[in-house]
């Protein structure tokens, strides 16, 4: 520890942009009659997703509980039971999660809107950015991308149809390193490219939305029904930073299930902890997810880029290293 070290991070002056960014945020959503919710930042179930490791707790007599990366279970629970559109402003945790963009503690919009398809959902969030982000730098019209036109684009591959093996070779076109033992599975290529070769060439000057992803990386997204090759699931991009990620919700719940236990299998092949089921979560798509779609919005990256910061301690007041 360094004497300086009971201070925040971050500059006053952007504390308080970032604080003002928030009224934006609510004001917005009280415009649009989105109603505020608050759910638990601990729960019995973590998620199942590979990428994603959980932070684990323990509560006297109750056993183990996880600590929330993204409130969207529960709030899918609570538009199950009948809840307006909605959206929460909330602090979540990932483990293993530090860098330039990246802190294991982090907040995060996220929101619902009952019958939007993926494209009205994608105009909310474009209409949102610009009023957080219009007046504090110059955006272009945004760009809409599919994921296979962006991978062609930047990358040289099809990203439906290559093999393993062709995109290994991509990877290894544009020098990227990579494990000798990687695994011949496509979206472990795809990811690579994507965050190295791809995802940081979209969103110059303008929101980026880059859409229809492969059906195997639909998570919680619904296949598109005119060509389930490929899942209704977006992604934003400025200045090559990835700022959110939304789904036409998946409201099957026996598909749901089955994914989950992909997951886990997965889990299992990587060596990876296995977890439980968010069994209520799968008990609420049962009994009926209105049509809807939602989307996760990283604020902490947002003031980033409203800010004009490098690296997201500068916009928060006490990062990991200092917490």
């Amino acid at each position: 520890m360094t004497a300086q070290d009971w201070r925040p991070a971050a500059a006053l002056e952007t504390l308080a942009l970032r604080a003002r960014l928030l009224a934006e945020v609510r004001e917005y959503f009280a415009a649009a009659g989105v109603m505020e919710v608050e759910t638990p930042v601990l729960a019995v179930a973590p998620v199942t997703d590979v990428h994603l490791a959980s932070l684990v707790t323990r509560v006297a007599g109750r056993g183990e509980f996880y600590l929330q990366t993204s409130p969207e279970y529960a709030m899918k629970r609570l538009l199950a039971a009948g809840a307006p559109d909605i959206y929460q402003i909330g602090r979540v945790f990932r483990d293993g999660e530090r860098g330039a963009q990246h802190n294991p503690e982090f907040t995060l919009i996220e929101w619902y809107r009952r019958g939007f398809d993926l494209d009205a959902l994608m105009r909310d969030c474009a209409q949102l950015l610009a009023r957080l982000l219009g007046t504090r730098r110059k955006l272009d019209t945004p760009q809409y991308l599919t994921y296979r036109e962006a991978v062609s684009e930047f990358a040289g591959v099809d990203a439906l149809e290559a093999t393993p093996a062709e995109l290994r070779a991509c990877v290894g076109r544009h020098s990227i390193d990579a494990p000798r033992e990687a695994p011949e599975d496509r979206d472990f290529w795809l990811d690579l490219l994507m965050s190295t070769v791809v995802g940081p060439r979209l969103g110059a000057g303008r929101l980026c939305f880059l859409h229809d992803y492969p059906a195997s990386q639909a998570a919680l997204a619904r296949l598109n029904p005119r060509d389930p090759r490929v899942a209704r699931r977006f992604e934003i991009y400025l200045e090559g930073v990835e700022l959110a990620n939304g789904f036409h919700e998946l409201t099957d719940a026996s598909e749901q299930r089955a994914r989950f236990e992909r997951d886990l299998g997965e889990r299992s092949r990587r060596g990876m902890p296995g977890v439980p089921l968010d069994e209520r979560l799968l008990a609420a798509l049962q009994h009926g997810l209105p049509d809807c779609s939602g989307v996760a919005l990283g604020f902490d990256r947002v003031a980033m880029l409203a800010a004009g910061a490098r690296r997201i301690e500068e916009v928060i007041a006490f990062p990991i290293e200092r917490a």
